[in-house]
């Protein structure tokens, strides 16, 4: 199935081309009107990376792209939480929707008026198409066997990872930490293809960003993997607005895009 004559290959590049130009989605959109257009939308069988350093946002960002794609254009998510429980993941996601402040839901401190959106934000939510794994030492063995699972048993449309350098290699124990998280990379590659949907990965990047005056991340910050950008079809940092125009404002930079533009 693997192995086809090229006009198979041209018929199905043809029908792509001709879907994108009648308005028909084609892979899956984040949501993000800007990023789209940069992006093009999450196309089937790669692998998308977020990093930032800690607290940057990226979890958020990731939950927010999950439920776009699955209220807006019918996607179902898969999630890997390896970082937050099943609840903080759902309690994120209802911050989200109801648009009430995490502590607040967190605390039970909502007003007689946030209640309301709340129970709204709630219901909203839990009706998602939406899968969430969070098994926290899990290795990429394990997170292909489930994901198949999860697509066999009601489709699969988008995967995603919170985060990468989380989870283990294999069974096996590797002499170096890179070398593992290399394999971490590959295996999210092979899976997304194997799968055919997109794979979007959260991932760390290293302090030495931290060390430079504008603190905006490169492709060599990429903690502990230099696989991690050779994999990915796209590579996107969030990095801290810290000029006076942008206080408490996080900015987003696709820092590598394989067939499109930065």
């Amino acid at each position: 199935e693997y192995t086809v004559p090229i006009e198979i290959a041209v018929d199905e590049a043809d029908q792509w081309t001709n879907d994108a130009a009648n308005g028909k989605i084609v892979g899956v959109p984040t949501g993000f009107v800007d990023l789209d257009k940069t992006l093009g939308s999450m196309i089937n069988g790669n692998v998308y990376i977020v990093a930032a350093r800690p607290k940057k946002g990226k979890t958020s960002l990731l939950l927010s792209i999950a439920r776009n794609a699955a209220k807006r254009y019918k996607k179902r998510v898969g999630i890997f939480s390896l970082e937050m429980s099943r609840m903080q993941v759902a309690q994120r996601l209802i911050s989200q929707t109801a648009e009430i402040d995490l502590q607040k839901i967190i605390q039970g401190r909502l007003k007689a008026d946030e209640w309301g959106k709340f129970n709204r934000g709630r219901d909203e939510v839990k009706a998602l198409p939406i899968v969430i794994n969070d098994l926290s030492a899990i290795n990429i063995a394990q997170i292909r066997q489930t994901a198949r699972r999860i697509k066999a048993s009601g489709g699969l449309d988008l995967l995603i990872i919170d985060y990468i350098q989380l989870a283990s290699g294999a069974d096996k124990k590797f002499e170096r930490r890179d070398l593992e998280v290399s394999a971490v990379s590959r295996g999210l590659k092979y899976l997304a293809r194997e799968l055919n949907v997109p794979i979007l990965a959260a991932a760390q990047l290293s302090r030495a960003v931290e060390q430079r005056a504008s603190q905006r991340p490169i492709l060599s910050d990429l903690r502990e993997s230099g696989s991690l950008e050779q994999d990915a079809y796209a590579v996107m940092f969030l990095f801290e607005q810290n000029d006076n125009k942008n206080k408490n404002v996080i900015g987003l930079e696709v820092a590598a895009h394989r067939n499109g533009p930065t």
